[in-house]
């Protein structure tokens, strides 16, 4: 099959060609010698052709890996970016995905994300993200279901030796982690009764606030208190931002999502917690309606899913600020962060603000006090690495050269993300040459 073909099939197609194929499992790895990805089968040389000539989402990823889950034929891929720092680290994704160039480049640029973000928050992890795609043939609400599916993605992680590191993501939630925490221990985010930190999803809009509060310093704006807000998404990030939002004393929270029950819920936690002078609407909107980002207000927020920020929706923004949390908020990176910058929009990079679910998690295996300071000082103002900090770092330097702020973001995250771990150097790339020399994808064969 081309090149075209494999790639505009649905994953299901997909997992169903790659098993008349008699393949379980499978990667795409660097060769450090060639700089170009080669496939574990050479059916699969068409897809390595496509990273290979991809200029905007691949950038030197070390290692992808995928495998078939047994009971539900569901693809399920580890995507490894850059590990000096150390193993990768990033959550998984449950989604569903038109084609298979869509979840690839999913897993690409989400991966990237995650180096940039955890070097620039100053952890000894590179960046890594989990991703697989949803099955329409399965019910993804069904319990006995979900258990298999993240069991099997746990046995994944424990064939591949520690070289990806995973935790909740868009789609999974904390008993999920602990499915996954079942059959492997590398995963964070698992639930508090297992020794986990669980869900990190209130510290990181706890971040996303600090970002707000930077844009408005640069911008001269002042503080929250009095401003109008649009967020899109009331998910299990955009939730607790809301509220935080209102302890801060904003005036106005637009808020938009595909899923009634979200709105209800926030009216529901937030209901007696307004002052007079505040207000909260919510909007049901249909799947790919952006109207949100259009709003009259002070700040876009955009909390559900990436690459939403395009020419199309960048020229109906009304508000001086964008910051949200949602990951890869640019559909093309290089393009859309200069339009922003050209029309004069601040925009604080989501790998900026949207850390602490991550800080979180690399916390988590050194066990837990109260008022914990490697958690906190990531919120203040006095470390140089804080959110507030970098975010405020990152905005004036891109002022004073003239570059957009993710392009000034990404160089000062790549330079950061090439240094090696301290004590075990890069420990990940060797990991990953060990799985190749090793064929572990035959592993795979006997879950088949």
């Amino acid at each position: 099959m081309t090149a075209e073909n494999l790639l505009t099939i649905s994953p299901t197609e997909f997992v169903t060609w790659l098993k008349n194929q008699g393949i379980i499992r499978f990667h795409l790895a660097l060769d450090p010698n060639t700089g170009t990805v080669k496939p574990s089968h050479e059916q699969l040389q068409p897809v390595a052709d496509f990273i290979n000539a991809d200029q905007r989402d691949f950038n030197g990823h070390e290692g992808l890996f995928f495998q078939v889950s047994e009971q539900s034929d569901t693809l399920q891929g580890a995507f490894v970016h850059r590990t000096c720092r150390g193993q990768a680290a990033g959550g998984v994704r449950y989604w569903s995905y038109s084609t298979m160039e869509d979840y690839l480049r999913d897993g690409m640029r989400l991966a990237k994300g995650m180096t940039r973000k955890n070097a620039l928050a100053g952890l000894w992890w590179g960046g890594g993200k989990g991703v697989m795609a949803h099955n329409p043939k399965q019910n993804k609400t069904d319990t006995a279901h979900r258990e298999n599916l993240y069991q099997d993605y746990g046995r994944l992680l424990s064939d591949l030796r520690g070289c990806y590191v995973t935790a909740e993501d868009v789609g999974t939630h904390v008993v999920d982690m602990a499915n996954v925490f079942s059959t492997t221990r590398f995963t964070t985010c698992i639930p508090a009764t297992l020794g986990g930190s669980g869900n990190p999803s209130a510290p990181t809009a706890r971040g996303v606030v600090s970002g707000m509060e930077a844009a408005l310093e640069f911008a001269g704006m002042g503080t929250l208190e009095g401003k109008s807000i649009a967020v899109q998404g009331m998910g299990n990030v955009g939730a607790p931002l809301i509220g935080f939002l209102f302890e801060k004393g904003v005036a106005k929270v637009i808020a938009a999502d595909i899923n009634s029950t979200l709105a209800e819920n926030l009216h529901t936690q937030l209901k007696g917690c307004l002052k007079e002078n505040q207000e909260l609407e919510t909007r049901l909107v249909e799947i790919g309606n952006h109207d949100i980002l259009a709003e009259e207000c002070d700040i876009v927020a955009p909390c559900a899913t990436g690459a939403i920020l395009n020419p199309e929706t960048i020229a109906t923004i009304k508000a001086k600020i964008v910051c949200g949390a949602s990951n890869n908020q640019l559909e093309d990176a290089a393009r859309d962060d200069g339009i922003l910058f050209e029309a004069g929009i601040i925009y604080v990079p989501d790998f900026l603000t949207n850390r602490m679910g991550i800080v979180n998690c690399a916390n988590e295996a050194y066990g837990y006090v109260n008022d914990d300071e490697f958690i906190e000082r990531h919120l203040q103002r006095d470390w140089e690495h804080s959110v507030f900090k970098t975010s405020l770092q990152v905005l004036n330097e891109s002022k004073s050269k003239g570059t957009p702020p993710a392009e000034t973001a990404m160089k000062l995250a790549d330079e950061l993300s090439l240094e090696p771990h301290p004590v075990f150097g890069h420990r990940g790339v060797r990991i990953i040459e060990s799985l190749v020399q090793d064929c572990w994808f035959k592993d795979g064969i006997e879950h088949a």
